[in-house]
């Protein structure tokens, strides 16, 4: 009797691909953060680090949160996937795709003293040198 091997293939996007995600991702995310921009608890757990970009193209918690934090987190990420499914149909690219391209650019655009995590998963403060960015972002 044989086995079923589940077999996953990596995606492996194309420069143009790339590009195409980059600039559509940078758009997408115009709404999400200038919505989170204008909110006070948003600003102020990004100050304190206890709130910073992941690879993945969403919020995390560098930081044990309050309930409000985690609150506040989950609705963000809730939109930004939103964000990211309508614009990865556009570019036929997957959410996940999508959503790793516009982490590459939002930690890329993270300022100094602001919370980002790292390819390994290490939570950085970002100082005047640029972020440590996974090896695959444009």
């Amino acid at each position: 009797m044989g086995k079923n091997v589940m077999v996953m293939k990596m995606w492996k996007p194309t420069g143009l691909a790339l590009a195409a995600i980059a600039a559509t991702a940078a758009v997408a995310l115009a709404v999400p953060s200038a919505m989170a921009q204008r909110d006070p608890a948003y600003a102020a757990a990004r100050a304190a680090g206890q709130i910073g970009e992941q690879p993945d193209g969403y919020l995390g918690f560098a930081t044990t949160p309050t309930p409000a934090i985690r609150a506040l987190v989950q609705d963000l990420n809730i939109k930004r996937k939103a964000a990211y499914t309508a614009s990865a149909q556009s570019t036929g690219s997957t959410v996940e795709q999508f959503a790793f391209t516009s982490g590459c650019n939002l930690i890329a655009s993270t300022k100094p003293g602001e919370k980002y995590q790292t390819p390994s998963g290490a939570w950085k403060t970002r100082d005047g040198s640029p972020p440590e960015r996974d090896a695959r972002c444009p």
